[in-house]
């Protein structure tokens, strides 16, 4: 499995373990930064970890900042990324196999080496079971994430989404 790992300056010391710990896996690993303990923005790796799931260049990513929060949240503002924060084996585990997670965040002030090393073997070890109830929750996520884009985008960007989808429409049928 092909893994992205990024961090802001407070997850780069744990970044460099757990790019060593997924490669001794197995897994091909992707870093995407940063690259030294220099202040920088969460958002920014957030969104290239999240970017390079969505466009297949990984299967799965691993954030690293000062508490996690941040990173799930700004992961989690990309449509079909699941985002997940992590301290514990059991969320690590329990997130992709009923939630599908495709992001796992952790905060390295917040969990130790070792402990971050046992959350990434048990995130990268579990597969999603498929069952029909995650199946249909999952389908309603994706659900409210489309109704969000619709309902909600052109408040925020000043963009009439309701005629650029008609636009669309009509090119399509072009």
């Amino acid at each position: 499995m092909r893994v992205a790992v990024a961090s802001d300056h407070a997850g780069f010391p744990l970044k460099t373990a757990a790019l060593e710990y997924v490669a001794s896996l197995g897994h091909e690993t992707l870093d995407l930064g940063t690259y030294d303990e220099d202040p920088v923005d969460y958002p920014d790796y957030a969104a290239a970890v999240a970017k390079t799931v969505l466009e297949g260049e990984a299967e799965r990513g691993i954030l690293l900042c000062g508490s996690g929060v941040g990173a799930s949240v700004a992961a989690n503002k990309f449509p079909g990324i699941r985002a997940m924060l992590c301290h514990d084996a059991f969320s690590a585990r329990q997130g992709v196999e009923d939630d599908d997670a495709n992001v796992m965040c952790m905060g390295a002030r917040v969990v130790g080496p070792a402990l971050a090393l046992d959350l990434i073997a048990h995130y990268l070890k579990a597969e999603f079971s498929g069952a029909e109830r995650h199946v249909r929750r999952l389908q309603k996520v994706a659900d409210i994430e489309k109704e969000c884009y619709q309902r909600y985008l052109g408040r925020v960007t000043g963009i009439d989404i309701k005629n650029l989808e008609e636009r669309k429409d009509t090119l399509d049928e072009q």
